[in-house]
């Protein structure tokens, strides 16, 4: 799968990371994630594959496009057999994110991205479009911290994993009035919190890697985003659970449903059994295969921003594989018919 089809992937979230940053700043998040979705879907279409969104921007009646079981690629084309190899025809699921962090492009704030995973058919969980309870941490601490302990218990198991005083951890949490006690607890502990407005994919990936001075994400956040982020670090080998929100008192958005009793039903609906399971990474993201890639939108801790010059605009993406057992940083130069210059800077 990844040398089938990885370049044509990272292909895929370079062009909607520089049809969304065409857009950064100008304070219309929805036209910023409309032409990423424009942009992804058009590549996805021109790959030979079959593949089938599982998360993606909503139900069909209120998303036209990338669409959850929307079919893409050359390969679910009604022809198919006569376009595509038989290899080719192996079913793929496909998470993706066009602008992850909308209003991040919007405000021409850091940590924006397009983002998506990849695994063979049924190797991503179809979350709902409801919240998700989540925890992300190094790997050296997979195992050891446990989204049902304590932020404080947590705090200690990092600090001896980690081998770092409790005062030397940052964590990221979303700034969103549920989190406020988590905020006050985090901080009594002795721990730094990095307040984010919105992207916690990338603050989840961040967990993934030494040196980004990121060592926990913490917190409700969006269901979706959080099997991406699952996916992202299932190859990095760290620690990702998730917790599905059914409750809309818990999120106090008024965003999941009208009720907690109809949230239930609807999960029973798609074959969710236990409302309250908790989900390892290896759960979220459970195929053989599984590829992540994300492109910068705006900079962030780990990825630059597109960067556009006369002639054309430079991207810088991320490539995560369990296959490969491989993260790799892709520099991209993409030049226009004429270009006038080709900057490396």
């Amino acid at each position: 799968m990844e040398n089938s089809l990885g370049l044509e992937i990272i292909e895929v979230v370079e062009q909607a990371a520089i049809a969304s940053a065409r857009l950064m700043g100008k304070g219309d998040k929805n036209e910023a994630d409309r032409v990423a979705v424009e942009a992804m879907r058009e590549r996805m279409n021109k790959i030979h594959m079959r593949g089938r969104i599982v998360i993606g921007e909503g139900e069909r009646d209120d998303a036209p496009m990338l669409y959850i079981g929307e079919e893409v690629g050359i390969c679910s084309q009604p022809n198919a057999a006569d376009l595509c190899t038989i290899d080719e025809l192996i079913e793929i699921d496909i998470a993706v994110d066009p602008c992850e962090g909308t209003n991040l492009c919007a405000y021409g704030q850091p940590g924006s991205m397009a983002v998506l995973a990849i695994s063979e058919k049924g190797g991503l969980f179809a979350a709902p479009d409801f919240y998700m309870k989540k925890l992300a941490a190094p790997p050296a601490a997979k195992g050891k911290v446990d989204i049902n302990k304590s932020a404080t218990e947590n705090l200690k198991i990092l600090s001896q994993c980690l081998d770092l005083a409790i005062e030397e951890l940052v964590v990221v949490v979303m700034k969103r009035e549920r989190h406020n006690d988590l905020i006050a607890e985090i901080r009594a502990a002795g721990a730094r919190v990095a307040l984010i407005s919105d992207g916690d994919v990338g603050a989840a990936i961040n967990c993934g890697f030494a040196g980004t001075n990121i060592h926990a994400l913490m917190g409700i956040g969006a269901a979706p985003e959080g099997v991406i982020s699952a996916a992202a670090l299932r190859c990095l080998d760290a620690h990702f659970q998730g917790q599905l929100i059914y409750d809309p008192a818990v999120v106090k958005t008024g965003l999941i449903g009208e009720s907690k009793e109809a949230n239930i039903e609807r999960l029973k609906s798609m074959g969710i059994t236990d409302p309250d399971k908790v989900y390892t990474a290896e759960e979220l993201a459970c195929g053989k295969n599984v590829l992540f890639a994300g492109t910068g939108i705006t900079s962030g801790n780990i990825m630059n921003g597109v960067n556009f010059f006369k002639g054309g605009a430079r991207t810088h993406t991320l490539v995560i594989s369990s296959q490969s057992k491989t993260a790799r940083f892709v520099d991209t130069i993409h030049m226009s018919d004429k270009p006038q210059t080709v900057s490396l800077r």
